[in-house]
């Protein structure tokens, strides 16, 4: 039986009582639009290989830095912290004065 562990809060997830939420993060490089998107004239294969001999040039390290896929498995209680606050920012307190 495959034993599955919160990663977030590390508390192992008991499959037979309880869901265990799976969370895919995919990050990479965006790609911008044409800056001519009228110009139909250009030469697709010629972009198309030098697009291909670019990334020849790329290394491992840069590869990593135009494309990362992670998963984490979550229990309940983590995925609504998740849900709601998946950037992990700070939430910004309101200051009240005191009268």
């Amino acid at each position: 039986m495959i034993h599955f562990t919160c990663d977030c809060c590390g508390r192992a997830i008991k499959q037979a009582c309880e869901t265990r939420y799976v969370v895919r993060l995919e990050v990479y490089a965006a790609i911008d639009d044409d800056p001519n998107p009228g110009a139909d004239e250009s030469d697709h294969l010629e972009e198309i290989e030098d697009l291909l001999e670019r990334m020849d040039d790329l290394d491992e390290e840069d590869d990593q830095n135009l494309y990362r896929q992670v998963r984490y498995d979550l229990c309940h209680d983590c995925r609504e912290r998740f849900l709601l606050n998946p950037l992990g920012r700070a939430v910004a307190r309101t200051g009240y004065s005191e009268n």
